[in-house]
């Protein structure tokens, strides 16, 4: 029984999705719906939490399959959150498909039940699985508005989607017929004892069709073709979520595949300069292409391809370096503290637009005209994620930089770091073209933004969480340090 102790946050979630899809049959008022929701995700939150710290003796399940340590703990905690404020913002949004909104919340849940088994899988089968079950979930929530742009995204979506997944487990099929192996630890000890490293060409082959579909899950650059068409065309609730936890999971499986399976001394720096070098490409591309764009929403969508280059940052800056001996400046550390700052930096920017644009019914960049003297406190929260995204004091996203490029400057990647910061410059440029735009012009209307307490609360959350990270990093780096080396034991020196 002590296996599904471990995964009961995971039961929990899938028993609450069957719920809300029962309980839409029968309630009338399907508000209720999202209250159900919330209380089983904040149920498996506190399990989660319980979870973390328990013995390496007693984390793993299933023979091996899943392994609940401080990083399945630290993303599941993280899954739950950004779900319960994607469902508090989806209050205002829900009316666009008002018969629907138990398979929305199901859908939402089910996603969740998948994204915490993939940070808790240590076997490639586990984790194409869990794979599936989120990425079904997320197609038909990209279609869920059923209308022109909404069904044009699923389908997008869909399509690059199977793409991506069939090119992964091609990669994972080309490991196991070089290993024998499917487990991350196996995979591990056959590579050290046959002492292969990437000259082998179709180990090499192998890696690169594993970074193309991880790839497409996190949106980094040559595999970011679907962000733009599907973040505009999705309901805004969904593109936030897509934005944030979607690109978490993908990189939690690559601390996990990387990090365990592919961290022989021989592999690491190899595949560490093929991150770097798509790091620098991605962030610099998505910036760049960001400043042209005219829509908030797909102006998030090549911003997002850029805040995955400076996440690549942190895979990067893994290679064994012996006088780098404090494992806060342990890429992956830094890593997961830029996760956090990101998701709550996101999804109030996210948020403010589901209240912005519900009012004035446009997600074009110029319609937010004067914002800032109807709707001040949303411009204020807004123009505060905003800064934080850009990575300026005093928000979160200031110190997430501050620690991930200081990380990769210890492990020699001072060249990395140059092209981040120069990228970080050209970012300023379109972030603060929505600030101006906001707060400098005047409105097409006097008509206050008005909005529900749930967006309220959910828009206030994610703004503390900024401030509170620049001020009281501390813990969340403990934690965030704690969760790296819980994966990272053959990489750490």
């Amino acid at each position: 029984m002590i296996d599904y102790y471990l995964i009961a946050p995971q039961i929990i979630v899938a028993g609450f999705a069957v719920a809300v899809i029962l309980l839409d049959l029968v309630l009338p008022r399907k508000g209720v719906l999202a209250g159900v929701s919330i209380i089983g995700l904040l149920g498996a939150l506190a399990v989660t939490v319980a979870l973390w710290g328990r013995p390496e003796n007693e984390n793993t399940l299933f023979n091996g399959m899943l392994r609940i340590d401080e990083l399945a703990v630290f993303f599941g905690f993280l899954f739950c959150g950004v779900a319960v404020l994607v469902i508090l913002a989806s209050r205002d949004y829900v009316s666009k498909f008002a018969r629907f909104q138990g398979e929305y919340y199901a859908l939402i849940l089910l996603s969740v039940a998948g994204m915490m088994m993939m940070a808790a899988a240590r076997n490639l089968i586990t984790i194409y699985v869990s794979l599936e079950l989120v990425s079904m979930s997320l197609y038909a929530l990209a279609a869920f508005l059923k209308d022109r742009k909404s069904s044009e995204a699923g389908l997008k979506y869909l399509l690059l989607g199977g793409i991506a997944s069939a090119v992964l487990v091609y990669g994972m099929a080309l490991i196991f017929g070089i290993s024998g192996e499917t487990g991350l630890d196996g995979i591990y000890n056959y590579l050290v004892a046959e002492g292969l490293g990437l000259d082998n060409g179709l180990l090499l082959l192998a890696v690169v069709f594993l970074i193309a579909g991880l790839g497409f899950k996190i949106a980094t650059i040559p595999f970011q073709m679907w962000v733009p068409d599907v973040y505009e065309g999705a309901p805004t609730p969904v593109t936030a979520y897509l934005s944030v936890a979607s690109k978490a999971v993908g990189f939690v499986v690559i601390l996990r595949v990387f990090l365990v399976g592919f961290a022989d001394p021989a592999l690491v720096p190899d595949w560490a300069m093929i991150f770097a070098v798509l790091a620098a490409i991605s962030m610099t591309l998505g910036n760049v292409v960001a400043i042209a764009q005219s829509n908030i929403k797909r102006m998030l969508g090549y911003s997002s391809i850029a805040q995955a280059g400076y996440l690549m940052v942190g895979l990067a800056a893994v290679t064994r370096v012996e006088e780098v001996g404090d494992p806060a400046l342990f890429g992956p550390t830094g890593l997961l503290f830029f996760i956090g700052c990101y998701a709550l930096a996101n999804l109030g920017v996210f948020i403010a637009v589901i209240a912005i644009t519900n009012k004035i019914n446009s997600d074009e960049i110029k319609d937010f005209t004067g914002i800032g003297l109807r709707a001040p406190l949303v411009a204020l929260a807004m123009t505060l994620c905003l800064v934080s995204l850009t990575g300026l004091p005093p928000t979160a996203g200031f110190l997430a930089k501050f620690y991930l490029f200081n990380a990769a400057v210890q492990h020699g990647l001072a060249w990395l770091v140059v092209i981040a910061v120069i990228n970080t410059a050209i970012s300023a440029y379109y972030y603060f073209r929505v600030v101006k735009v906001t707060w400098f012009g005047m409105p097409a209307s006097q008509e206050g933004v008005p909005s529900s307490w749930a967006l309220r609360g959910a828009l206030a959350i994610a703004c503390v969480g900024v401030l509170v990270l620049f001020f009281y990093p501390s813990g969340v780096l403990d934690i965030a340090r704690d969760a790296a080396q819980a994966v990272a034991a053959n990489v750490l020196p």
